[in-house]
């Protein structure tokens, strides 16, 4: 992942749009999801949770009659 800045006033700039980068590809969250050991019981139970959540996301724009 590359940054550029330009200047010194755009510092800030960049370091907003790194975090931005990082939280969109989700590094932050898989870093902390690695801090420490899951068991596999609860890797099933998160990755179910995700599944259901992301089925919930896609319907929202759903009509239903």
């Amino acid at each position: 992942m590359e940054i550029v800045v330009h200047g010194k006033a755009n510092v800030e700039m960049a370091i907003r749009t790194f975090r931005k980068k990082t939280q969109r590809e989700g590094l932050v969250k898989e870093a902390r999801r690695r801090k420490a050991y899951e068991k596999p019981s609860e890797r099933i139970k998160r990755r179910k949770d995700e599944s259901v959540a992301r089925r919930k996301k896609a319907r929202r724009g759903e009509i239903v009659f």
